[in-house]
């Protein structure tokens, strides 16, 4: 469930627009936590060090970055940090859900496109090498007055960004949203999902949940891994570390509470597996989403 507490930014971008592009040269990050209706692609250099935040995603930034986000509920921000530098320049593109619709996606020439926009439903950031290829692109952007060129560059800019390889999902899926698939082929794994949203605090067992889809263990280890390229065990894991970051942010429970009921037996244990995958300590998670957030 998404934070209602949360900043909702209110875009400049009206409904008649396709997109909206906005350049700031600035000095320190100052806006906190948020969610807004708009999809956005930004682009931030001369700010390493900087932190961020992108659903239950926390990590420093280098030199330049550049993240695409594709969903209305999925919060973030960027914040200073370590981040010394007074030369910030940020390119933002805001731009509504329906500049892509789904019909338009579908064909055949934007197969790649559309993997990109579902993919950055979590929210991805791109490798250096597609940030050196596009970095041009954005910049002429930012000069270009024909309103209709500005739309077809900026389709350009999303085919490049398509095709990176290196580009890396940011939240996990637990965060943000139901992790529920669709389509026959996956009702088991439906089933599956469900039975560990609902029992991720109890002791789970391979062999008890490859039974209750009636599948021999080795089949259903081989079932999981085509099926979310994860062992069953990091699958768990993740599932249980996004209901602890999503408590982190959402309860008061202490640390070890939260720990407890997300599956994990002991507080050091969660300590630890969290720090490995997060990249930081529970309680540092919390300190810093607490710092980011406002109330409204």
């Amino acid at each position: 469930m998404i934070n209602t507490d949360l900043f909702k930014e209110v875009s400049p971008l009206s409904s008649k627009d396709c997109f909206i592009l906005i350049e700031r040269k600035k000095s320190n990050f100052n806006f906190p936590v948020h969610v807004h209706p708009e999809y956005e692609l930004n682009y931030i250099e001369n700010a390493k060090g900087a932190q961020r935040i992108v659903g239950d995603s926390i990590e420093d930034i280098e030199e330049e970055e550049l993240v695409l986000i594709a969903n209305p509920r999925l919060e973030h921000a960027w914040m200073d940090h370590h981040n010394r530098s007074q030369h910030i320049h940020e390119i933002t593109i805001q731009f509504h859900p329906d500049l892509l619709e789904e019909s338009f996606l579908n064909k055949n020439q934007m197969v790649s496109v559309r993997q990109l926009f579902r993919r950055a439903e979590k929210g991805v950031a791109f490798s250096r090498e597609a940030v050196i290829k596009v970095r041009p692109m954005l910049k002429l952007l930012t000069c270009e007055n024909d309103s209709f060129y500005s739309l077809i560059k900026l389709l350009i800019i999303f085919h490049e960004l398509s095709l990176d390889r290196g580009m890396r999902e940011l939240a996990s899926r637990l965060f943000m949203t139901d992790t529920r698939q669709e389509g026959d082929n996956n009702h088991k794994l439906n089933k599956i999902i469900d039975y560990i949203n609902r029992h991720y605090a109890e002791t789970i067992r391979l062999p008890d949940v490859a039974e209750m889809v009636n599948m021999r263990e080795a089949s259903f280890c081989r079932f999981i891994k085509q099926h979310t390229s994860r062992s069953f065990i990091d699958f768990l894991t993740d599932i249980r570390l996004g209901a602890a970051s999503r408590a982190l942010v959402d309860s008061a429970d202490s640390i070890a509470e939260i720990g407890y009921k997300c599956g994990f037996n002991n507080l050091s244990n969660f300590n630890r597996i969290f720090k490995k995958k997060k990249g930081t300590t529970p309680s540092e998670f919390r300190s810093n989403y607490r710092k980011s957030k406002t109330i409204v």
